[in-house]
């Protein structure tokens, strides 16, 4: 269990355990009460007489009763007060099943952008970005690997099926020194390990998709696994249309989530993890997609000793995609191998280390174009490799009961490397000379110190005030001309052109909580200062294009905001209320003539207000409502004509704005009555209530009756739409 609460009555002092469930505490000799909990089980309490040192494994059991009357202890409760911690978002997976999401689907990224600072990529999009960042700006963590697209369906879904997650927790630019590699955030998803129990089988069925979870004991109380899987059938329902081109169309995504732990004695414990997804589109084999995310994490625990813990990780990751038009195939892939040694030392009740090192090898396939029986034809962009390395080490100290501290040091190096050719340009972005480097042989080597640093002074018992400082530093780079990840994107490393992206940043945050906890609010503000960042110029073709770091330029820019958050934790009714304000500029010297403009990720405004009313033991309501500033966006400001042909002429970047979006989602959960060892449950969901037509894209062309003349046409893609599923276990 992830941040269970270990607590001495007599000491007022305790424990939380870590992310695999390991704990230590050093107290005195001497007879003590000793309580154990966590939020949604029963308490545990436990009288020791220590004289020497123990081990003490718990069980705790779900509790029965309703959240309002389930007893932790106050360190628990008031975890976002006193924690070391400020800018982290947690959401249960209990209130991810019941906010009513598009189609029905639990979404844990989408229930994410719900939450302050966190912004939606547009319309029913799983896509986000955090704090004035792009989406390749937040490192996405599943069991320790990197997801490099978590999108499917375009972005309508996320590739995280709800069952199969344990923990989600995400950093909104100040992770902890052991995460590295990313300005923005970082999101790291535990997936569930299996029930060591006893056999169990769950899930789920909707409109769009199914979804299937299987888990049991490997060997009873030491072992277990388990197995999710889901699927849509959309092409099912094609088969069913009269026009023969969508009778013949292929489009349907897979998950597949599989993990096993078992455990060898009393201090070693092997765990391993797998996520094989992708999504197929074919159109009746004149058009297609096929891309899709696999990774594959084996780790090992061991305990040295009662203060000194081990995670040994040898992680694998790869994204691909086939993009197929006729006779004509378009592959891209990125593909890592990851070692990660992290230690930590529990010092005393009020100190704990962590240090380790992490090494990954990086293959880019920026893009190859193959063509069925014709190989005179295809062509292939060099591929790529680098070394990227780290070595960290954090301390978390407890100055006084009323002042803590987190900080830590990180160094980053990354390595470009050989195999292949480097080129050299001119002004104009023509080849001037090329360099052939040979197997391994270093090209280009960046690296330097990231610090991280937070303090938490605590006012009073319900009151504190937190301040952090992160650097971080970004090697590697997403090409994409679209405000989110899409399956095309490419992704490239910092090379001899190219510098690593580089982040400052600054936060101070004001915690309080009212009425024993029940009500949790904050106010952070932040500021941004950000180094290299990438934009193309002007006209810029990417689309397998070998010269397209000369179409990269680097220029400098700024994100600061305010975020409110107010949440209502226990009762009938739950939920929260979140705000943002924010503005982030860039600055480069080849784009709009030098000024500063609003970044593509701009949005002033996002407001989010969430509620969750359970009438009784079976009967639940939830609704969503939403509001944001539209997205800064270039728009044509005019038009010229050359040969009785039209071409658009723009001017300012990024000085328009699509319109402004909400929409209302309503949902009810009805839970039906227990029956021996099944249960299950009905979910219903609206999405956008009043049928809202939100702006997906604007674009501009001729009017009919006057050629001289231009009309934007406005694109929505979702009017109200409801959804029903079924889910069940047993």
């Amino acid at each position: 269990m992830i941040g269970a609460t270990t607590h001495i009555k007599e000491l007022i002092k305790g424990g939380i355990t870590n992310v695999y469930g390991f704990y230590s505490v050093t107290i005195p000799k001497g007879k003590y009460n000793v309580e154990y909990s966590f939020i949604g089980y029963e308490t545990q309490k436990v009288v020791i007489d220590l004289t020497q040192s123990i081990k003490k494994n718990i069980e705790l059991s779900p509790i029965a009763t309703s959240l309002e009357e389930v007893v932790v202890s106050a360190e628990a409760i008031d975890k976002n007060v006193k924690s070391a911690e400020m800018s982290v978002v947690e959401i249960t997976l209990k209130e991810i099943k019941t906010i009513p999401i598009l189609f029905g689907e639990q979404d844990i990224l989408k229930t994410l952008q719900l939450m302050p600072g966190v912004k939606s990529a547009g319309e029913g999009n799983s896509g986000f970005y955090v704090r004035g960042g792009g989406p390749d700006q937040n490192l996405i963590l599943l069991d320790e690997a990197p997801v490099y697209n978590a999108a499917h369906l375009m972005g309508f879904f996320s590739v995280f099926n709800s069952d199969a997650v344990k923990n989600m927790k995400l950093y909104k630019g100040n992770a902890p020194a052991e995460f590295g590699g990313r300005l923005s955030s970082v999101l790291d998803i535990k997936m569930n390990e299996g029930n060591s129990k006893r056999f169990s089988t769950s899930g789920g069925i909707g409109l769009i998709s199914s979804r299937l979870n299987f888990e049991g004991p490997i060997v009873k109380d030491k072992g277990s696994f388990i197995l999710t899987g889901r699927r849509t059938y959309a092409d099912l329902f094609l088969k069913l249309s009269s026009d023969t081109t969508l009778n013949n169309t292929t489009l349907y995504f897979y998950d597949f989530n599989i993990k096993a732990n078992y455990r060898f004695g009393q201090n070693d414990r092997i765990f391993l993890s797998g996520y094989f997804g992708r999504d197929i589109m074919d159109m009746d084999g004149n058009f297609g997609f096929d891309w899709g995310n696999t990774t594959a994490t084996l780790r090992w625990n061991h305990l040295f000793n009662n203060k000194f813990f081990l995670n040994s990780t040898f992680i694998y990751s790869n994204y691909d995609y086939i993009v197929g038009f006729m006779d004509k195939n378009l592959t891209s892939t990125i593909q890592d191998f990851n070692l990660k040694e992290d230690f930590q030392y529990f010092i005393n009740t009020e100190n704990s280390l962590k240090f380790g090192i992490n090494l990954i090898h990086h293959t880019f396939l920026p893009g190859k174009v193959t063509t069925e029986g014709d190989s005179d034809n295809d062509k292939q962009i060099s591929d790529k490799y680098a070394i990227e390395n780290s070595i960290y080490v954090a301390h978390v100290c407890n100055i006084s009961a009323r002042l803590k501290l987190n900080y830590g040091l990180r160094y980053s190096m990354f390595s470009y490397i050989g195999l292949g050719d480097v080129y050299t340009f001119d002004k104009d972005g023509e080849i001037i000379d090329t360099t052939t480097y040979k197997r391994g042989e270093l090209i280009k080597n960046y690296g330097g110190f990231e610090p991280r640093f937070l303090a938490s002074c605590l006012i009073n018992e319900t009151s504190s005030i937190k301040f952090s400082y992160t650097r971080n530093r970004q090697y590697i780079h997403l090409l994409s001309n679209s405000t989110s990840s899409t399956n095309l994107d490419i992704w490239q490393p910092s090379t001899n052109i190219v510098k690593p992206e580089i982040a400052d940043q600054f936060a101070l945050g004001y915690y309080r909580n009212f009425s024993n906890s029940k009500y949790e609010t904050s106010v952070e503000i932040y500021y941004k200062d950000l180094q290299n960042q990438i934009d193309y110029k002007d006209g810029a073709d990417i689309f397998m294009n070998e010269k397209v770091e000369a179409l990269i330029v680097s220029g400098k820019g700024w994100s600061y905001g305010v975020e409110l958050f107010i949440k209502k934790k226990y009762g009938n009714l739950t939920g929260w209320i979140s705000y943002t304000w924010a503005k982030t500029e860039r600055n480069f010297d080849d784009i709009n003539n030098g000024e500063t403009f609003p970044s593509k990720y701009d949005r002033t405004h996002d407001i989010s207000i969430v509620g969750i009313y359970n009438l009784n033991e079976r009967l639940s309501l939830s609704a969503t409502w939403v509001f944001y500033t539209g997205n800064a966006v270039t728009f044509p400001t005019g038009k010229y004509m050359v040969d009785d042909h039209i071409t658009p002429l723009y001017t300012e970047r990024n000085g328009y704005r699509m319109p402004d979006y909400h929409r209302l989602d309503l949902g009810v959960t009805i839970r039906n009555k227990k029956e021996k060892k099944f249960e299950s449950s009905w979910n219903f969901s609206i999405y956008n209530v009043y049928a809202r037509q939100n702006a997906w894209t604007i674009s501009f062309r001729t009017k009919k009756d006057n050629p001289v003349e231009t009309e934007a046409v406005q694109l929505s893609l979702f009017s109200i739409t409801p959804s029903v599923t079924y889910n069940f276990k047993f």
